[in-house]
């Protein structure tokens, strides 16, 4: 075997509809190791991919929200078995972008350095990918049971039965988070509105990149049917107020922005009035139950229906 071949690097495409396209911009982003040597290219998503993911979203949506309660649940299941078959993958991916950074400018470098915290070992990593999965597993869970802790039925003076029910609120954006995990921030913000019924345009920066990507790969190869999941790789900065003007996201989940960001989104919504869920969550917080594995983190992402039916009395 010849020793002097030149590696083929991977390029990871965005993962949108059920497919795997290159941005039509044509650019990519280099993730290098510690070392400066290439681990990979990673697609850099535009307005143009951004409004393709909404549009895939918002057909696949309602089919995903007729699907039962415990069919989505089992398909959430089964990503979290897939991803445990790629636990040494996601924890390399998360130990290297922690050891390395993407090519940025040293303004950028520096701000990503400040907010990383200290530098993750192999058992970090490998930490935060069992927690990414036992969340999901967590949703999958809740996915046939929040609506009995959500709703009620109501006492109404008259002959009739009252009930309140959740229904999904539709296409969500989701925002990697500013500051904290990779892989289990972006878990953590995606699987609330997912378990609900919702479709969801995810834009994944900074150290979620990398692990997003091989998070697509995960869904095409588990039951998650097309468009109902789509993650776009790139520069927030240049994604989230196109996404938070469009007008086919119903609501956006976000955690730890900067308050650029944060005034970003507000600005974006007030025109037409999506909801906007910006989680503050602490370095330690992440791994806590009590924080990010409750109902009421399905709650922003659900509307509430009220039926009347007259009684049989």
């Amino acid at each position: 075997m010849p020793t002097d071949r030149l590696a083929v690097d991977k390029t990871f495409k965005l993962y949108v509809n059920g497919a795997f396209p290159r941005s039509e911009s044509g650019r990519s982003i280099i993730v290098r190791g510690g070392d400066g040597s290439v681990l990979a290219h990673v697609t850099q998503a535009s307005r143009k991919d951004l409004r393709d993911a909404v549009e895939a979203a918002a057909a696949a949506q309602p089919k995903w929200a007729a699907a039962s309660a415990y069919n989505r649940g089992q398909v959430l299941y089964r990503m979290a078995e897939m991803m445990e078959g790629k636990r040494d993958e996601f924890a390399e991916a998360l130990r290297q972008t922690q050891k390395g950074r993407s090519a940025a400018t040293p303004q950028r470098r520096k701000k990503e350095s400040s907010s990383s915290g200290r530098r993750r070992g192999p058992a970090d990593a490998h930490q935060e990918v069992a927690a990414a999965i036992d969340r999901l597993m967590c949703f999958a869970g809740w996915a046939d049971k929040y609506a009995q802790v959500l709703g009620c039925n109501n006492p109404v003076a008259g002959p009739y039965y009252n009930f309140t029910v959740p229904e999904p609120t539709g296409v969500v954006g989701v925002l990697s988070p500013g500051e904290g995990p990779g892989l289990l921030g972006l878990i953590s913000l995606l699987a609330p509105p997912l378990c609900a019924g919702n479709a969801v345009v995810a834009i994944a920066d900074d150290q979620a990149m990398l692990p997003a990507a091989i998070l697509g790969e995960v869904c095409a190869t588990s039951d998650v049917p097309a468009g109902v999941i789509n993650i776009l790789t790139g520069r927030r900065c240049e994604l989230i107020e196109h996404l938070a003007q469009h007008r086919t996201v119903n609501a956006i989940s976000a955690a730890n922005l900067s308050r650029e960001e944060a005034t970003t989104l507000k600005a974006g919504i007030a025109d037409n009035l999506k909801r906007v869920r910006i989680a503050s969550i602490g370095p330690g917080e992440w791994t806590d139950p009590a924080v990010c594995e409750h109902p009421w983190t399905i709650e922003p992402f659900i509307e509430m229906k009220t039926i009347w039916h007259p009684s049989a009395a």
